[in-house]
């Protein structure tokens, strides 16, 4: 296929821990690609490493290619022609990211003055549009005013006109939906997949959501303690989930019909980046675990159903329950 981002053996350490352990990804243009697991499983570091946006004390081994352009060890300047006008980013908290003394009219247009040398009247206008396009009512008036004049969905909506000012092919949503409720939750995804539809652009959508994941993704990144260990089609991989991990994410959904029963949580936590174990990483939390997933990692291979799965005894195909779409969006 045709790529737009290629990441090969994306690598990530802090002082010396390794947190991210050979990532290997491909975006496609206009692909809708989902990042799906629990957190610390090194889903935004990711992104973040791949963007240069981690702290100095990161060291960042591997390759993420932008077009011909290789962004990781690349100068200062050279991703700052990339970040904003190549590749967007648009975070959890929104509040945290917006300057509250600053009036978002000007935020937008510094946006704009940075990536499409727009300003004055021009670069009002073209704020006021982006405003419009994300469904911020009464634009014109609300151009000039703070970011704590507007309620967290709204401010959500400002973080998304944001990234798109610089006419990015690539949007990072980071959990854009967490910190919002469920109706507001609803509106901002059909937002995302309109603009996707409009703009063309590819989404990278990171979340701990499936049903998120369900609505808005044609393909699915299934990550554990700094690995991919599953990934495939999202009808594919939600019908048929085959990783242990990935199927206990969809036994721990509750169901909103039908009889009721138990969850069925996964024992324990994500393993501390300092202490993994020496095989499989979910190996301690499996319930299919043999002796020799303590003693060597499994690979993420391809399988014959066009995913790949990185498990020595994966759940087996006929025995796994069909999960529909409908499920893991109730």
């Amino acid at each position: 296929m045709d790529r737009l981002v290629e990441i090969r053996d994306l690598r990530v350490a802090f002082d010396g821990v390794p947190v991210l352990h050979g990532i290997d990804l491909d975006v496609a243009p206009g692909e809708a690609l989902g990042l799906v697991g629990e957190s610390g499983c090194g889903k935004s570091v990711t992104w973040l490493a791949a963007l240069g946006l981690l702290p100095a004390k990161a060291r960042v081994t591997g390759s993420v290619r932008l077009g011909a352009g290789e962004l990781v060890g690349a100068p200062r300047e050279a991703l700052e022609t990339v970040r904003g006008k190549r590749i967007a980013m648009i975070f959890q908290d929104p509040s945290s990211a917006l300057n509250p003394v600053i009036r978002v009219g000007r935020q937008i247009c510094e946006a704009l003055r940075l990536h499409r040398d727009l300003r004055g009247a021009a670069a009002k206008a073209e704020a006021i549009r982006l405003m419009e396009m994300v469904g911020i009512p009464d634009a014109p008036r609300r151009f000039d005013l703070y970011t704590h004049e507007f309620s967290g969905g709204q401010c959500q909506r400002l973080m998304i006109a944001m990234a798109l000012a610089g006419r990015p092919d690539l949007l990072i949503a980071d959990e854009p939906t967490t910190a919002l409720d469920a109706t507001i939750q609803a509106q901002i995804l059909e937002l995302l997949a309109r603009l996707r539809r409009e703009t063309g652009m590819a989404t990278v959508f990171i979340s701990h959501d499936l049903g998120a994941v369900a609505q808005i993704c044609e393909r699915v990144c299934v990550m554990y303690a700094g690995r991919i260990v599953e990934a495939g089609p999202v009808e594919r991989l939600f019908a048929h989930p085959r990783h242990p991990y990935t199927r206990g994410l969809f036994d721990a959904i509750p169901q909103m019909t039908g009889p009721r029963r138990r969850l069925v949580p996964i024992p324990g936590t994500v393993p501390d980046p300092r202490a993994l174990p020496p095989g499989c990483a979910f190996a301690p939390r499996c319930t299919r675990a043999h002796d020799a997933c303590s003693r060597a990692r499994p690979d993420l291979l391809a399988q014959p159903d066009g995913r790949t799965l990185a498990c020595a005894y994966p759940v087996p195909e006929a025995r796994a329950d069909s999960f529909s779409m409908e499920r893991a969006m109730t």
